[in-house]
């Protein structure tokens, strides 16, 4: 199964706010970065997954394809009570304690790394035995980054090192073998 997965395009926040989980307002570049992703997305997906967020909402629908679910799985992290918190103005001692082991500690009435990873890999589990040939994701960063952990079984830690940036898309193959998965292109 060949799936292209993609970040939905920026977003009109200060860049020291953390924001995982809420709704925030889209870049006003919006239109023209749904019209660059039309040129460069097929339109023969046999699915389309895309994260209930507002976000990535917005985007799907501007892309107006058809067959799609929406699925909590593709969310973001839970930063609990530091949603829309300057990261400036969260209790550096709290931050610095998640900030020292992020893939175990849980963020204040949130989740922690490892929870994300679970929920990501528990939602590619189960697309590896669908029936298609071609899927669409649409998502979010540390989703992303969880799914290459989960491609290339690299440690949850080093998942900052890999950098992901609005409007990527990335092709990968996802098959009944883990061990045949790979990586296909990177934009």
């Amino acid at each position: 199964m060949e799936i292209y997965v993609i970040r939905h395009t920026p977003v009109s926040i200060s860049k020291d706010t953390c924001y995982g989980q809420s709704n925030v307002p889209l870049a006003n570049t919006f239109i023209q970065d749904v019209e660059q992703f039309k040129k460069q997305l097929p339109t023969d997906f046999d699915a389309v997954y895309c994260s209930p967020s507002k976000r990535c909402e917005d985007l799907i629908t501007e892309l107006k394809l058809q067959h799609i679910s929406f699925d909590k799985a593709l969310m973001e992290m839970n930063f609990g009570d530091w949603e829309n918190q300057k990261w400036s103005g969260i209790n550096q001692t709290e931050l610095h304690h998640w900030m020292a082991d992020f893939v175990n500690v849980k963020t204040p009435n949130g989740e922690n790394l490892l929870e994300l990873f679970e929920r990501v890999k528990s939602f590619f589990d189960a697309l590896r035995f669908q029936p298609y040939k071609k899927v669409l994701i649409v998502t979010h960063a540390g989703v992303i980054r969880c799914l290459w952990a989960y491609l290339l079984e690299i440690p949850l830690q080093n998942i900052f090192k890999i950098s992901v940036g609005y409007n990527e898309i990335f092709i990968c193959t996802l098959s009944k073998n883990k061990m045949t998965d790979s990586i296909k292109r990177l934009n």
